[in-house]
């Protein structure tokens, strides 16, 4: 606990660090500002019978579609947390200070398993507010027609999957920064998935691959099948990536391990 509480306090005192996380949550914000008053216009017209037309020539049932959509806006600025993990596994390679942090921690397993784990509680509270906030504007468009939906057991459901998605590519970026000691490597890698599963390359031509991607997982994991091409199950979203952020925090420790710190 020693070393995590002093691999977190790094994290904290990082300046990089804390304009990044507040560049996400500003830009979640402000993309939020703009779907409020189109959001509270499609629940103003909910029909009787509860049926919303979020997208046009799309009815759907109201409930269902607003958690839904709830889970996608938490997604967009999701996808810019594994950026926040590289720059956070990268920054000690940046500063050449690895090798102080070697010599105060020479067991190098004990030391990814550290860093990981204080990268991990910091990615939790980015997930979190990430989330929080897509909550309180989603109130906003919600708070005359069913403000108590945005508490119930399915929202904590989509919430839960947000945070378990946020977390576990962080990871994924966290690890691939270190095995190829470069930040930057680890920002053109999440673009790389980004771009791969936005542009449905390998969706229509090889789903079961495609759905082997994190980003693809993402998807697969938080958003409604009824009205997106998905190419998997939750369940195997959520194993994919654990696989991923397992395998590459791994490798990432095992190449520590075998080269010189610096």
């Amino acid at each position: 606990m020693s070393a995590v509480r002093a691999e977190l306090t790094k994290i904290l005192t990082l300046p990089r660090v804390w304009i990044a996380t507040g560049v996400v949550l500003g830009l979640h914000a402000l993309v939020l500002i703009q779907s409020v008053r189109l959001n509270a216009e499609a629940v103003a017209g909910i029909t009787p019978n509860g049926v919303i037309e979020i997208f046009t020539g799309t009815p759907q049932p109201a409930a269902e579609a607003i958690l839904g959509l709830l889970a996608a806006s938490s997604l967009q600025m999701g996808l810019l947390v594994p950026v926040l993990a590289a720059m956070i596994a990268g920054q000690e390679f940046r500063s050449h200070q690895l090798g102080v942090t070697v010599l105060a921690m020479p067991r190098r397993g004990r030391l990814i398993a550290a860093k990981a784990v204080a990268t991990a509680a910091y990615l939790l509270l980015v997930a979190v507010l990430i989330a929080g906030i897509s909550t309180a504007f989603m109130y906003a468009a919600v708070q005359d027609w069913n403000p108590g939906l945005l508490v119930t057991g399915a929202a904590f459901l989509g919430h839960g999957r947000f945070v378990a998605f946020a977390v576990l590519s962080g990871l994924t970026g966290f690890g691939i920064t270190v095995i190829a000691r470069s930040t930057l490597v680890g920002v053109i890698a999440t673009i790389a998935q980004i771009a791969v599963t936005m542009t449905q390359a390998l969706a229509g031509a090889a789903p079961a691959l495609d759905a082997l991607l994190p980003v693809s997982a993402a998807r697969n994991l938080l958003l409604d099948p009824g009205i997106n091409r998905l190419t998997a199950g939750p369940g195997h979203a959520l194993l994919v990536l654990i696989a991923w952020a397992g395998v590459t925090t791994a490798v990432a420790g095992i190449t520590l391990g075998r080269r010189d710190a610096r």
